[in-house]
């Protein structure tokens, strides 16, 4: 066994009316990729804030040792000068700066006084070759796509001469190709003496890639595991995480579709006129009542797009073509009016634009639909607390209050106040932008428990999904979108991921 670079004992950290970490140890060896896995809430992200001093020494109790030193970090530049980097699942870039200015912002090469352009570019580009990126760095980060701007975020901590690199959901945007590639990286820097922790939800990416998995459960320690050994497969992790065996994740349901058509597309065309061309082009497509269609394709492919623009067309396209709702003829122009029409999307990004992060569990969930619990513009506090309560209930969210901020939830739980947001203005068609992305194995199952009781009641949803276990194993019929079409529609019983694919990359 080769000698620990990280050892963390008895770790213990509180926020108001909650235990994160509950006198939880974990220990890295030197030159090993280590996942930490748990459910959202188990405390993998707060474990490693106290690691990279975000939550710096005397916010916690207990006792970090790191390569044979033990450390009191203030804050992220004491660990970074000890050699450890974080990059967490919301990337830390400047979209507006360029790739050699963010691989050396904080850090920049000169003598003190002024900066060395010409050395800061040469070394960038060495950077960027470490991690097998073929790009200009002087092209603005925006320009690139979620992949390479993650190859940035590595060569940005390689450029400090990390020891221990900390990747908190790395690849939860990513598509399957990016995903393979920097899993690859990994292994690279492995190879070249760099430890690595991961966090993520993707089991079967944990079981590809892990040496060692530590899991966590409700703040605690639970076990932790050995590759090499043969210790780790599915079955194990998902009982150790939850607490208990699932044996399909995804769950059964009654199929109570019937033939009544709840919303129709046809020749769907949009531009867009920030970028200068056509995003979306002649697209046909039909939900029926009570049925979960999905929706697959590469990132970019457009699913995103047809969402926003059917959901109010926010982004402002311009749009033709016609679209039904139960037979009769729609247009939507803002938001409001396709929730008037019950109509409801809940968005991929929770974080950004699903959720208000500063205001509390009650007041996002009636977010959506205010007048319901208003009269006379005069907004009913009890009637809110009820609503909240009955969500709540309803969609098991845990928290500690409904006056907890929704930024201190886990990310499983904030995905559930983002549903019940939308459920509350009691929609006849539900678009699920990403509904799992980000969330572990339990709040799955528990999202996916959700949607099907929706379906039976005969509400209509609509799943884009990058994952294609989710889509095959969720969706009653399937469309597939590659650039801004779609490429086919395939009934689930026909469909496979090879089959999805051919049809993606088309």
């Amino acid at each position: 066994m080769s000698t620990p670079i990280l050892e963390m004992k008895n770790i213990t950290k509180t926020f108001p009316g909650v235990v994160a970490l509950n006198n939880v140890s974990f220990q890295v060896e030197e030159r090993e990729i280590h996942c930490l896995v748990g459910e959202n809430g188990a405390g993998k992200s707060t474990l490693m804030k106290v690691l990279s001093g975000v939550h710096g020494h005397g916010e916690y109790t207990g006792e970090i040792v790191f390569a044979g030193k033990t450390q009191a970090f203030r804050n992220i530049a004491d660990s970074e000068k000890a050699g450890i980097a974080i990059i967490y699942q919301e990337l830390a870039l400047v979209p507006e700066m360029t790739v050699y200015e963010n691989i050396f912002l904080g850090h920049e090469v000169g003598n003190g006084f002024t900066v060395d352009w010409n050395e800061t570019i040469k070394k960038a580009d060495e950077m960027l070759k470490r991690v097998r990126l073929t790009v200009n760095p002087a092209l603005k980060v925006r320009d690139l796509g979620v992949g390479k701007q993650q190859l940035i975020e590595i060569a940005k901590a390689l450029s400090r001469d990390v020891k221990l690199l900390i990747l908190d959901e790395p690849t939860a945007a990513l598509n399957e190709d990016d995903c393979e590639n920097l899993l690859s990286l990994l292994r690279g820097l492995k190879e070249h003496g760099v430890t690595c922790v991961l966090i993520s939800h993707k089991l079967k990416e944990v079981i590809k890639i892990a040496d060692t998995v530590t899991v966590l459960r409700d703040g605690q320690t639970i076990c932790t595991l050995s590759a090499r050994r043969g210790e780790v497969s599915e079955g194990v992790l998902i009982k150790h995480m939850v607490g208990r065996e699932i044996d399909n994740i995804y769950p059964k349901r009654k199929h109570v579709r019937s033939e009544e058509t709840m919303l129709e597309v046809k020749d769907w065309t949009a531009f867009d006129p920030k970028l200068g061309r056509t995003i979306l082009k002649d697209i046909n497509f039909r939900v029926k009542k009570g049925e979960i269609v999905g929706f697959a394709g590469l990132m970019g492919s457009g699913r995103t797009e047809l969402a926003k623009s059917i959901f109010g067309n926010p982004d402002g396209f311009t749009i033709h073509g016609e679209l039904h709702l139960k037979g009769e003829r729609k247009h939507f122009a803002h938001p409001r009016e396709a929730i008037d029409s019950a109509v409801a999307y809940a968005t991929e990004d929770r974080k950004r634009n699903g959720l208000i992060l500063i205001q509390d569990v009650k007041q996002n969930i009636t977010l959506a639909n205010l007048r319901e619990i208003s009269r006379r513009g005069i907004m009913n506090a009890n009637a809110e607390v009820k609503v909240a309560n009955e969500y709540k209930d309803a969609l098991s969210i845990k928290t500690p209050s409904l006056e907890q901020t929704v930024s201190n939830l886990s990310g499983g739980n904030q995905q559930k106040v983002s549903v019940a947001k939308w459920l509350f203005v009691k929609p006849q068609v539900l678009i699920l932008d990403e509904p799992t992305r980000g969330i572990d194995v339990g709040a799955k199952y528990e999202i996916y428990t959700i949607m099907n009781r929706l379906v039976e009641q005969g509400m209509s949803i609509i799943m884009i999904s990058s994952e294609l276990p989710e889509i095959l194993g969720m969706s009653d019929r399937i469309y597939v979108v590659s650039s801004g079409r779609i490429a086919g529609e395939v009934p689930t019983e026909e469909a496979t991921q090879e089959k999805i694919m051919q049809l993606a990359t088309s």
